[in-house]
């Protein structure tokens, strides 16, 4: 039987994660004071780009328009725009940024395959499989009426993968939980298209909500969803330690004292709660939760007490930059911030993989 975790244990494991560190992935800011001030610079382009989002759209407005609209309301189409679109939309960018960012870290370092992300445990066709099925057999048109039963499938699809992955004696590994999240992406896939194939009306209502948006947002939505997002980022600094002594191997972590299927449990469970409440809000948005926690580990380093906040920090600016991209590209209708992702995310990904390739990572 494992020996009980320790905090003496965990700091050896992230001892050694530093030595490793130092040896081979040391990001571009060499130590805690230029990480901690590269990150606090990241945070300041990050409230920037909010900012930008609350003024550019189809209507251009000042600092002047967004304070009055609370500070002196008159009902005026200016005071409508803020505090019905703009400000619901920017809070959802953060919001669905942050938690599709930190699932990414999450789902990258409990499965120990950098080219994981929340897809991988089946979050995104369980969602939309879910939302589907909502629309087809329940009725359910509006966006705060299937986004529940999206949350609901993203948590279903995650425990099926979960479950399948850890079938044998060795239980859950990386690779078997790899191959079950692309088995059940394929099997709800294919569901999921039977389903709105045969029904105009649900491919109508699905075709908006699956390409990903934050104009949708609603005020009492995203409060309602903040409970969910709020448990999984604690959850997920909670585990940076766990995550740190698990990219030394199995065998290394299980002789420091780590519960690897507890681990693995609880990340699953954390990237459920983030990934899970972030795309029942706004749809599968791709790219994000696969693209962020590469450029803050190309940053910080390979240390996930480092990378979870710097991709925190790092994974709204981009979607929010996305947002805004989508809204002035096309005037004067707007792209789907999904699609803008898409189209930004595959080269900077590519980039980032081939930079790791070169350097031996």
């Amino acid at each position: 039987m494992a020996a009980p975790a320790t905090g003496t244990t965990y700091a050896g494991a992230a001892a050694r994660t530093s030595q490793h560190e130092r040896t081979s992935e040391a990001g571009l800011l060499r130590g805690a004071g230029a990480r901690g001030a590269g990150l606090a610079v990241a945070a300041l382009v990050t409230a920037a780009v909010a900012l930008a989002s609350l003024l550019v759209g189809r209507e251009v407005l000042s600092p002047a328009d967004v304070y009055a609209a609370y500070a002196d309301f008159t009902g005026s189409d200016t005071d409508l725009i803020v505090t019905h679109l703009r400000v619901p939309r920017t809070l959802a960018g953060v919001g669905v940024g942050v938690a599709l960012g930190v699932a990414g870290a999450v789902v990258q370092g409990v499965t120990r395959n950098p080219l994981g992300g929340p897809g991988i445990l089946g979050v995104n066709v369980g969602a939309s499989l879910a939302a589907v099925l909502a629309i087809t057999f329940l009725g359910v048109t509006a966006v705060n009426g299937y986004v529940w039963f999206a949350f609901v499938g993203a948590a279903v699809a995650t425990v099926v993968v979960y479950g399948v992955a850890s079938l044998g004696s060795d239980g859950v590994t990386p690779v078997k939980l790899a191959l079950a999240g692309a088995a059940m992406s394929a099997l709800l896939g294919s569901v999921t298209s039977a389903v709105i194939l045969r029904d105009r009306t649900s491919l109508d209502e699905y075709r908006f909500w699956s390409v990903g948006s934050l104009a949708g947002a609603e005020s009492q939505m995203l409060a309602q969803a903040l409970p969910f997002a709020a448990v999984g980022l604690v959850m997920a600094v909670a585990l940076v330690r766990q995550l740190n002594a698990l990219a030394l191997g199995d065998e290394l972590a299980q002789a420091l004292g780590l519960r690897l299927w507890l681990v693995r449990l609880l990340g699953g469970v954390t990237v459920v709660l983030l990934a899970g409440t972030a795309t029942a809000a706004a749809g599968p948005i791709g790219f994000l939760g696969l693209a962020v926690p590469h450029a803050a580990r190309a940053l910080a380093g390979p240390d996930y007490r480092w990378i979870v906040p710097w991709t925190a920090v790092l994974s709204p600016a981009l979607l929010l930059t996305a947002d805004i991209v989508g809204r002035v590209a096309v005037r004067p209708e707007e792209l789907q911030v999904g699609i803008v992702m898409a189209l930004v995310g595959a080269p900077v990904f590519i980039y980032l993989v081939r930079r790791q390739r070169r350097a031996g990572m």
